[in-house]
């Protein structure tokens, strides 16, 4: 009688447990209760258990878990190299574990230029190094190429100027090389090749 008490009042508390994974571990353990299978027979028991399912986690696993989900994104890799350091410290994360999770959160194009190279860096505060490079150079390169007015989906960096001609003021490229409305598309702009 005294344990169906007990039961029936850990079965009370865990009513109060809702939502998400704390939901399913409740209905995990009210069936384990209603089968007999259940170590928690007291609510103080129940108490020590959730403590020890949902108890706080160790400073390390926070590290870990953050190590696992942070990604460069938008920003620089500046600022993706310091976060990242900031939350390897005491980790536990180190050799090459850590240079997987580095190269995890860089940027597709960043990760695939460090793959390509020749010489791949050995060493987390090389991978760290040659990323930032390349990063900071990509975007040197992007901000070049805004402010001289190119056109990037030319290859090669051969853009056209604005309009796409190159044939006088706001003129037209010819159609076809011979096309005779004024002659050739040299003399467009008033010049006469000489007998």
């Amino acid at each position: 009688m005294m344990e169906e008490a007990a039961t029936t009042q850990v079965a009370w508390v865990l009513s109060y447990v809702q939502g998400g994974v704390a939901e399913a571990w409740k209905d995990n353990l009210l069936d384990e209760l209603a089968k007999g299978e259940s170590e928690v027979k007291l609510s103080e028991q129940l108490f020590t258990k959730i403590r020890n399912d949902f108890g706080e986690t160790s400073e390390e696993e926070r590290k870990i878990e953050q190590l696992r989900t942070i990604e460069q994104g938008g920003r620089t890799c500046d600022e993706y190299v310091q976060e990242f350091k900031k939350v390897t410290r005491r980790s536990g994360y180190e050799g090459r574990p850590l240079i997987e999770e580095f190269k995890r959160g860089l940027n597709g194009v960043i990760r695939r230029k460090l793959a390509e190279a020749e010489e791949l860096p050995t060493t987390i505060g090389e991978w760290q190094e040659r990323a930032v490079r390349l990063d900071r150079n990509q975007r040197q390169s992007r901000a070049e190429e805004r402010m001289l007015g190119r056109n990037t989906a030319h290859p090669g960096g051969n853009a056209q100027p604005r309009g796409g001609s190159y044939g006088g003021r706001g003129g037209q490229i010819m159609q076809k090389w011979g096309d005779n409305r004024g002659g050739n598309m040299f003399n467009r702009g008033g010049y006469q090749p000489g007998p």
